[in-house]
């Protein structure tokens, strides 16, 4: 089946090998010339996933007409902040809408602080079938066909299982379902963790204090997934509590490695993100969480001190300080 990958980050990339080895005739986009040429020459790509050959049925073009004129589906793979421009490009080669359209990109706009499948019904309309791709991944490993587990949520389960179907082979394995607001919620809150557990191993507060903050922003993203209507156990699934563990406990996660740097460097946020090289999706998630932690009176401390940080409001220590300092209160309340 022709699949069309839009983005050709580390994560895009690491998709489209999966998806040309499963058989698929698979074009992945770059928005650079010459990063498409540098792609097609490599046959690699060696600045994210060096040494992973690309198999013979995957080609790469910065045309996205090109790209879309003969795909049967198309994977959105592209940071949040340019979600909705890019679907806007894609709305505008192919205005009858997709056969099958799904998204990996993981964050809320961060804009108009809106979960991405609000942001695509909003481009490409209600009618297009529509899909969320999340879990706990590192594109490294999935690109070197290690074991990963995935969802595939839709409120069309037709869509759902497509994409399932799509990505099941191999040592990959994907689940179905229909929450794709918990299970976007999820793939966005575990990278502000990420960050705020990266601070906490940075100033070598110990192992207690990382267990304690993996599981009290496991209690923040169920009380956000309560306001804007999740379902519960998808936070305590793959998408949820799964991503959480994967990107607060490795350092493949440039969102932990991001908190590491900065509990060295605080007030150094922009040159932290500068020497890493990649988006850190968690500095644009909390931008959007304030929003609507503000919008919906919710009390989300962790998000709150790592906000103040990467916004240079107060150093790591500062924040630790306050966290530890708040009044006792019930763990659970029943």
């Amino acid at each position: 089946m022709p699949i069309a990958v839009i983005g050709a980050g580390a994560w895009g990339t690491a998709l489209a090998i999966h998806l040309a080895r499963g058989g698929h005739a698979v074009r992945l986009w770059t928005h650079s010339a010459e990063q498409a040429k540098k792609l097609r020459t490599q046959r690699e790509n060696t600045a994210y996933l060096k040494g992973i050959h690309f198999p013979d049925n995957l080609q790469i073009s910065a045309q996205l007409d090109e790209v879309l004129a003969a795909a049967q589906a198309v994977l959105v793979v592209v940071p949040s902040h340019v979600f909705r421009e890019t679907l806007q490009q894609i709305q505008a080669y192919q205005p009858q809408g997709l056969a099958h359209f799904a998204w990996a990109t993981k964050g809320f706009e961060p804009q108009n602080a809106l979960l991405l499948h609000q942001v695509a019904k909003s481009v490409l309309g209600e009618a297009q079938p529509m899909a969320v791709l999340s879990g706990p991944t590192f594109a490294d490993e999935v690109a070197k066909g290690l074991p990963t587990a995935m969802v595939s949520a839709s409120e069309n389960q037709a869509e759902a299982q497509f994409w399932a179907d799509l990505f099941h082979f191999g040592n990959f394995r994907m689940y179905t379902q229909n929450d794709m607001i918990g299970v976007e919620i999820g793939g966005a809150y575990k990278n502000i963790m990420a960050i705020a557990t990266g601070m906490s191993d940075g100033l070598h507060l110990g192992a207690n204090a990382r267990a304690a903050l993996v599981a009290r922003g496991m209690a923040e993203m169920m009380r956000l997934g309560q306001a804007l209507g999740a379902n519960p156990e998808t936070l305590m699934g793959l998408a949820g509590l799964g991503d959480l563990v994967l990107t607060c406990t490795d350092d493949l996660s440039r969102n932990r490695r991001f908190g590491l740097a900065l509990a060295q460097q605080p007030g150094q946020a922009e040159s932290v993100m500068a020497a890493i090289g990649q988006v850190v999706e968690g500095v644009k998630a909390v931008q959007a969480v304030k929003k609507i932690a503000e919008r919906h009176h919710l009390d989300l401390p962790i998000m709150q001190q790592v906000y103040r940080i990467v916004n240079n409001e107060c150093s790591p220590a500062d924040a630790v300080r306050e966290l530890m300092a708040r009044d006792g209160k019930a763990e659970i309340t029943l």
